[in-house]
């Protein structure tokens, strides 16, 4: 009985609700086209300095780990000996 009745308003809003909440759902799927051919460039000395911090970092933590060991060695010999 409430369907067969043609209510102008009504019927908008819902229409204009269900389009809404449409295009809501199909934008979180969507790609946009300028994400899409974006190009990316990156800095070549960005790069190269962060390998060399790198391999900074990396030989302070070998001599650290190589001087506790050896301090370790050292004084379990002297606690033995």
């Amino acid at each position: 009985m409430f369907v067969n009745r043609n209510v102008k308003w009504l019927n908008e809003s819902v229409k204009n609700s269900f389009l809404t909440i449409k295009n809501k759902i199909i934008s979180r799927y969507k790609i946009e086209n300028e994400e899409m051919y974006e190009t990316k460039s990156t800095n070549i000395n960005v790069l190269l300095n962060r390998v060399k911090l790198d391999q900074k970092k990396e030989s302070r933590k070998k001599l650290i780990f190589t001087a506790a060991t050896s301090l370790g060695v050292l004084l379990f010999g002297v606690l033995i000996f």
